[in-house]
């Protein structure tokens, strides 16, 4: 019996999550952190065995402080592209008071000045915070130097940084983590240059299956989401290969060029120039 181009069309996408079983699908992690104030989570070799195993092959690496990104910047890897943000900590207190302090203010400044970074971030900001002029320096800061902003916020401070720089490019960390979809829906389509990263969002699925309401979002929106593992604490590390297979769960429920897309695509678009 002959097989038609529409039946061959179908068989294909229906094998697709089979076919890829022994190639997972790689992955660029959008939010990794590595922090040593509280003592080193894993060794470097460790992480990059975790990558490995992950199929992580980009990443865009933070921590706390900046010691632990350049260490991890400049350890050599030919399977793992590696892009940087300058964080504005030092310690875990300073989640609280960093738009604040002029000395971490200082202290972003020296960083950049390395020439390593492509954005700030991650930081946390909620409402009324984002209307401070220490908030309005670093969203300045970045304007000047062509930066990315990593935000851990609310909406009201996504509508705030897109009011003081219209141009600036955000990852909106967690993508709210409980923002309603259909408010992200909306900012997405007002501010092209924002972009959602997924760890710890909740809403995503519904039981095994992708939930339609976020369905329709990553249709809609190929092009705006990022992955990340969110290595915030020192436990989440030996976790990194499940939190990516739990992404392959969900990814493979999409249309194969969506998932890729998600999974790879837009991270190495934006941070690897492909």
């Amino acid at each position: 019996m002959r097989t038609g181009p529409i039946l061959l069309a179908l068989l294909t996408l229906l094998a697709w999550p089979v076919a890829h079983a022994d190639e997972p699908l790689p992955i660029f992690d959008a939010h990794v952190h590595y922090n040593l104030d509280i003592g080193r989570p894993v060794t470097v070799e460790q992480v990059f065995e975790l990558w490995r195993e992950a199929g992580i092959r980009g990443v865009l690496l933070t921590s706390r402080p900046n010691d632990g990104t350049r260490e991890l910047l400049s350890a050599p890897s030919a399977e793992v592209r590696k892009v940087a943000f300058a964080r504005p900590y030092s310690i875990m207190a300073d989640v609280y008071t960093w738009f604040r302090d002029p000395k971490i203010y200082a202290l972003i400044e020296r960083e950049l000045d390395r020439g390593l970074y492509v954005g700030i971030g991650e930081f946390h900001i909620f409402g009324k915070d984002a209307d401070t002029e220490g908030f309005g320096r670093f969203v300045r800061l970045a304007a000047e130097r062509g930066l990315w902003l990593h935000a851990h916020c609310d909406d009201y401070v996504i509508e705030r940084i897109f009011t003081l720089d219209p141009g600036t490019k955000v990852i909106w960390a967690h993508t709210g983590m409980s923002t309603p979809p259909e408010r992200v829906d909306e900012l997405l389509g007002r501010f092209p240059t924002l972009y959602g990263e997924l760890s710890f969002r909740s809403g995503i699925e519904e039981g095994t299956q992708i939930s339609p309401t976020w369905r329709a979002l990553f249709l809609k929106h190929r092009d705006r989401f990022l992955l990340g593992s969110d290595t915030w604490v020192p436990e989440r590390w030996p976790r990194v290969p499940d939190i990516m297979a739990g992404y392959r769960q969900w990814l493979q429920q999409l249309p194969q060029d969506v998932a890729k897309q998600i999974a790879w695509g837009n991270g190495a678009r934006l941070f690897l120039g492909e």
